[in-house]
């Protein structure tokens, strides 16, 4: 495809989310700067302590091992070159560079919303299922689980590079292209293109969508079998304890998928470009940041292995 004579494939594009927001770029550098930092403390610490601690070498902890890295993938992808944009005042970045930060973040986007639905699968065979969980639920089948999650990923956003590869953008003098977002996002450069983009769009509400449609209704059913079994739990005890199990997972699908649904997938005239910003630090920012603190603090086994960590670290001392 080829451009106009003021267009090109590899323009220099200008990441300009927050020249607008009216708040000073030293007091989002630090805050974003907060969120990372505290972003790797609180999934390194649950990879290591799932690692470490023996007690938590189940199915179940394996895929929140699984998500915790993936989590830490997602933040470094966006905010450590938002932070250098924040404290440069400069926020250029060159297409290479722009779609080499789309491939990897919707690598590690996607594969987060499948392990979420396999989350909720691990979830319904230990609920309703429980006598065959050791045989459906083993570490082999969820290891091929994840990887099964990571290759679906990794094809389908090879699928949305190759079909942004053949788009221009008309820069400005210099070749600049403004897009009004804090990283490389499908939709901010769809937006700025001016060539035709038909077919991304298409490939976004029927194959994305698709992609979406099945975790979600995997993660529906699985949740609707979940609430009949516990209905029919004879002890309130009994009934306590499964939906404590599902609380902190339930929470991250409703905030995840949530806000992926209201930047991705509402027609372009019902959305506002600023709405979609603050959609999309929800889920590369705080997500990332809450999930491994909503699994945490929510479960006795995690804070078990935390303090054995800590007794064993005074005692070596």
């Amino acid at each position: 495809m080829g451009c106009a004579p003021n267009a090109s494939h590899s323009p220099i594009f200008l990441l300009l989310g927050f020249s607008r927001a009216g708040v000073p770029h030293s007091f989002l550098f630090f805050l974003f700067l907060f969120i990372y930092l505290t972003t790797v403390l609180g999934n390194v610490t649950l990879i290591l302590l799932i690692s470490w601690d023996s007690r938590l070498h189940s199915p179940m902890y394996f895929l929140l091992r699984g998500l915790s890295t993936i989590d830490l993938g997602l933040s470094t992808v966006t905010l450590p070159q938002l932070l250098v944009h924040l404290a440069s005042d400069s926020p250029a970045i060159p297409a290479t560079r722009c779609l080499t930060q789309f491939f990897f973040f919707y690598a590690f986007g996607v594969t987060d919303t499948l392990v979420i639905a396999v989350m909720a699968l691990d979830r319904y065979v230990a609920i309703c299922d429980p006598l065959h969980y050791a045989f459906v639920m083993n570490q082999q089948i969820c290891a091929r689980l994840l990887a099964l999650s990571w290759v679906v990923s990794i094809v389908h956003t090879m699928l949305h590079v190759g079909l942004i590869l053949p788009l221009c953008w008309a820069g400005d003098a210099r070749g600049n292209v403004n897009l009004p977002h804090f990283f490389c996002d499908h939709r901010p450069l769809l937006r700025a293109s001016c060539s035709d983009t038909h077919a991304n769009e298409l490939a976004i509400f029927l194959e994305g969508g698709f992609l979406m449609l099945g975790p979600c209704s995997l993660i529906v059913l699985s949740y609707a079998r979940i609430g009949a079994t516990i209905l029919r739990l004879p002890s309130a005890a009994g009934r306590q304890r499964a939906v404590s199990t599902c609380g902190s997972h339930l929470t991250m699908v409703g905030f995840l998928y949530g806000t992926i649904i209201w930047v991705y997938f509402q027609p372009p005239s019902q959305n506002s470009r600023d709405q979609d910003m603050v959609a999309s630090v929800m889920y590369t920012a705080i997500t990332p940041l809450a999930n491994p603190f909503v699994y945490s603090l929510r479960n006795k086994d995690v804070k078990g292995a935390l303090r054995r960590l800590l007794r064993k670290r005074r005692v070596d001392c």
